[in-house]
C-alpha cells in the first residue's frame, strides 16, 4: 500500500551545488583511480579501472574501461603516475 509523502527540507535539491554545462547536462568528474585490474575474456585481456567519482561517495565507485576512460579524462591518468 502506498503512503502519503510527508515534506521534508532535506529532499530539496540545491540547484548551486549541482554543476552544470552549457547544454544544462550534469557531467561526472572522476577523481582518483582506486584500483585497477586485467579483465580476461577468452582471446583478450581488457585493462580496466575502479574510478571514485565526484559528488558520490567511494562505495559507489564504478568499474569502467580504461582506454575508453582515458580518452574522455587524460589528466586523471597523469596524476595517477602511471602512462
Amino acid at each position: 500500500m502506498l503512503s502519503r509523502y510527508v515534506p521534508d527540507e532535506s529532499h530539496v535539491i540545491q540547484y548551486d551545488a549541482v554543476d552544470l554545462d552549457d547544454s544544462l547536462r550534469y557531467i561526472e568528474e572522476p577523481v582518483v583511480i582506486l584500483a585497477r585490474d586485467v579483465r580476461r575474456l577468452r582471446y583478450r585481456a581488457i585493462p580496466v579501472v575502479k574510478v571514485h567519482w565526484r559528488h558520490r561517495p567511494v562505495e559507489e565507485a564504478t568499474w569502467e574501461i580504461e582506454h575508453e576512460l582515458r580518452a574522455q579524462f587524460p589528466g586523471l591518468f597523469e596524476h595517477s603516475g602511471t602512462s
